[in-house]
């Protein structure tokens, strides 16, 4: 077996240890005589399954108990018209612009009220986070949007924006898990689960209690309800269910590894060791503003696009996968989430500076 060091930013790396346990239990989980792929979601088996991974999340992140924790399907891409329909009570809500992802829940919610864009960082290609401590909130706002990493443009929110009493939700879905949080500050916080978790097909919601009611906007499906969810502990219909059991074995991971305050030192180190060389270096350059930098996802280019797709192709027959950049951002990236080893950055690093040697 010859594993990669896997730099992608979703579906992203998972830790080896995770892998090698599920694949002990593929044929057989735990004495049940079958795979998770195999059992019904309604059995006693499964159900440990589900709560088990609930209360493991619920340790790691401090949940407290007014607040509900979601296994839910359709990917964070479906939350940006599932927020709007089951929170959008004045038809009114504000979004901070940082990123791809955040514009798209934006333009989503414009379908169903009045969405503010009351900030924007697309001036500059979304390469810094804006001052967020006095935005122009609107005062009948129902919450305040934000994508608080975003995996395109390497930007993370240092500071929660000053959102002067009003809901806030946050889409982590490229942080989740990388460092520890107060829930208490979020009304909602959402992430699909491929870039730091699990795999995809499972988006993870954590929602206030007061906020899941049957006052929804007309004609929402009842899908698409979290009330219908919250209501059946994310057994309404048959969830995803072995990505859910996945899921689990990675909080247990991280609950092993030391939990989040761990996690966090862990990936502060592992970022410095490729923002350093990149501040020193003559030929690649980090795209973003140094304070607003990502601990989980670092663009960087050369300058030249021809370059940088040389060192793109090398770095792949270097065992270096998937650092091509984003389209909007060209150049390369490196997703070095909770599962990506120091070593992975150690070595990542010492390719880039033989290739720096070699093309200067």
């Amino acid at each position: 077996m010859n594993r990669v060091y896997n730099f992608s930013a979703g579906p992203a790396v998972l830790p080896e240890e995770v892998l090698k346990e599920a694949a002990d239990e593929m044929l057989d989980y735990q004495g049940s005589g079958m795979s998770v792929m195999e059992m019904s979601h309604r059995s006693k088996v499964y159900d440990n399954i589900i709560k088990t991974a609930e209360k493991d999340l619920r340790e790691l992140m401090n949940i407290p108990d007014n607040y509900k924790v979601m296994f839910l399907q359709g990917g964070a891409s479906q939350q940006f018209a599932m927020i709007p329909m089951n929170l959008m009570k004045n038809k009114v809500a504000d979004y901070i612009i940082t990123g791809q992802w955040a514009k798209k829940a934006w333009k989503e919610a414009c379908k169903y009220g009045k969405a503010n864009a009351i900030a924007s960082s697309e001036d500059k290609t979304f390469s810094y986070i804006p001052d967020c401590s006095d935005l122009p909130i609107s005062e009948d706002a129902d919450y305040v949007y934000i994508c608080e990493n975003n995996t395109i443009y390497g930007t993370k929110y240092k500071e929660l924006p000053n959102t002067k009493g009003k809901t806030l939700v946050a889409d982590v879905s490229s942080c989740f898990l990388s460092e520890p949080v107060d829930v208490t500050k979020y009304g909602v916080i959402y992430g699909g689960v491929q870039k730091n978790i699990g795999p995809a097909g499972v988006v993870i919601v954590i929602m206030r209690e007061d906020l899941i009611t049957e006052d929804v906007l007309e004609g929402t499906p009842t899908m698409l309800q979290y009330k219908t969810h919250a209501d059946a502990d994310s057994l309404y219909n048959t969830p995803p269910a072995y990505g859910i059991y996945i899921c689990g074995k990675v909080f247990k991971w991280l609950k092993k590894m030391g939990g989040l305050e761990v996690m966090k030192k862990r990936n502060e180190e592992k970022a410095k060791i490729l923002y350093d060389f990149l501040d020193q270096s003559k030929l690649f350059k980090g795209t973003v503003v140094a304070k607003d930098r990502s601990l989980m996802n670092v663009p960087f280019v050369t300058g030249d696009k021809e370059l940088d797709a040389k060192f793109v192709a090398e770095a792949e027959k270097a065992g270096f996968v998937n650092l091509k950049g984003h389209r909007t951002v060209g150049g390369m990236r490196a997703s070095i989430y909770n599962a990506m080893p120091k070593e992975g950055v150690e070595k990542l690093v010492e390719f880039m500076k033989k290739f720096e040697e070699e093309n200067s």
